[in-house]
């Protein structure tokens, strides 16, 4: 008996624990997803926003079914509005308003293709319709399905072929079986739309997210990553050498790596701004394809100034002479060529030629100058090779990034003509005013006017010349 009531103990301890554990995990996934829930609002509160805007946008068009004048006017077709509602509305106004337009073109080029091809099939009696409806479904779907692997046409008007293909499909078929062909693709098309301007309405006057500013500030972001690291990457690299010690965990020097997977996000946003209509500083046909360009050159130069951070955690000996020779030329290019892009992308962002872009890009390239004739001077003449390959492929890499945030200028400046950039006038920055105001402490109070007068030359009488008097008034 005590055996089996210590059994039963056992049994229900096992369980309890059990169950406590199982409660403990409930408890820590619920407050992962609190976390990361809160997180994602915190990241971008327009989610948040374009959330909301679905659900108004559903509930909308969802009263062609609750209303029962409005249904009896569209029927069992008013859940067309609401699919297209679904499939359509996207976070950005250019997502919405392609997807919206794709939709209804396809669907009214579809629904009157649909009810030629029905006609034809009308005329070719009770046996032969069936095969005509067949024959044309079938090459307008082969035909259809082919077009759409056109890279071209896959970017922008893939969906809509998808909606072609099905509509045709659908208006054809459903007219073997139903004489109201017309009735039938008329109320489909009339949902359809009405569905796909409601997204697009709301998409643009409640909160729009375009996705043309969202691809602006991604490319000025890019830029200003890229400059983060080269400012401060000279100062970095010769310290770790001198003091063994590894700045990996900077901030600053691992921004550029969402650069190098930035291409898909900057391929779809310009699509979609391309969709998207004039609005703020984005003219009506801003010239969106060479931000695409702008952001290759970034790419580029992010790939290679990554092979330019793997040096930072490198275990290769320099010779300390070696080291000083370059750390100068190295330090001064790379901090200039960081600066040049930091001010191209505060430029960018504010849609300005900034003229301090020049002044950094010159001493730049004064650096790479003296930094190629170093490096053809012959540093291992009183060093070992191995000793100076680190520091040279080091020189080498900077003298490759400057070449690359020359191209990345190049672009941005055919992109400010295109879009036509305001110029903005060089202005003194607030250091330097400071500097002066220190050095000359009186520049800030109210002007002085020194008169100097000169006295003209007395000779006296014993023929000696007296020294120039001068008299200053204040």
């Amino acid at each position: 008996m005590e055996s089996a009531c210590h059994e039963k103990v056992g049994l229900l301890t096992s369980w309890w624990l059990k169950l406590k554990a199982m409660s403990a995990m409930i408890t820590c996934k619920v407050s992962e997803l609190a976390k990361m829930t809160k997180k994602l609002g915190q990241d971008d509160p327009r989610r948040i926003v374009h959330s909301f805007k679905v659900g108004f946008a559903l509930t909308l068009v969802s009263l062609f079914y609750y209303y029962q004048p409005l249904y009896n006017n569209f029927g069992v077709s008013a859940m067309w509005a609401v699919m297209t509602v679904v499939v359509v509305f996207e976070f950005s106004v250019g997502a919405t308003l392609g997807k919206g337009l794709n939709r209804t073109m396809a669907t009214l080029v579809a629904g009157a293709l649909g009810i030629g091809a029905h006609h034809l099939a009308s005329l070719s009696g009770q046996i032969g319709k069936p095969i005509v409806i067949g024959v044309f479904v079938f090459l307008q779907a082969a035909t259809s399905t082919f077009i759409r692997f056109f890279p071209k046409i896959k970017a922008r008007y893939d969906y809509g072929l998808l909606i072609f293909i099905l509509t045709f499909s659908l208006i054809s078929v459903s007219g073997f079986r139903d004489d109201e062909i017309l009735e039938l693709a008329h109320k489909r098309l009339s949902t359809i739309f009405i569905g796909g301007s409601a997204c697009v309405i709301i998409s643009i006057v409640v909160c729009p997210v375009w996705a043309g500013e969202d691809l602006h500030n991604l490319i000025a972001n890019n830029i200003e990553k890229l400059g983060n690291f080269l400012e401060g990457f000279g100062d970095q690299y010769f310290k770790t050498l001198e003091d063994v010690e590894s700045k990996d965990d900077k901030a600053f020097l691992q921004g550029y790596k969402t650069v190098l997977n930035s291409k898909a996000s900057e391929d779809s946003l310009a699509n979609f701004a391309r969709w998207e209509p004039g609005h703020g500083r984005f003219l009506f046909r801003h010239p969106w394809k060479q931000y695409l360009q702008v952001g290759t050159s970034t790419r580029q130069c992010a790939y290679r100034i990554e092979a330019l951070h793997s040096r930072l955690t490198s275990d290769n000996q320099v010779s300390p002479e070696v080291l000083i020779k370059i750390q100068e030329s190295c330090t001064k290019l790379s901090l200039e060529t960081g600066k040049a892009l930091k001010e191209l992308a505060l430029g960018f962002k504010e849609m300005t030629k900034s003229p301090s872009v020049d002044t950094h890009i010159a001493k730049a390239k004064a650096a790479a100058k003296s930094l190629r004739s170093l490096l053809k001077s012959g540093l291992w003449e009183d060093a070992a090779l191995l000793e100076v390959m680190p520091a040279a492929t080091v020189g080498s890499l900077l003298l490759d990034v400057f070449n690359c945030s020359e191209k990345i200028i190049e672009s941005v400046n055919e992109l400010a003509q295109l879009a036509k950039f305001e110029t903005v006038e060089a202005t003194v920055s607030p250091e330097k005013l400071d500097t002066k105001k220190q050095n000359n402490p009186n520049r800030d109070c109210p002007h002085v006017v020194v008169t100097i007068i000169e006295l003209p030359q007395v000779i006296p009488e014993t023929g000696k010349k007296n020294g120039s008097h001068q008299q200053m008034e204040v």
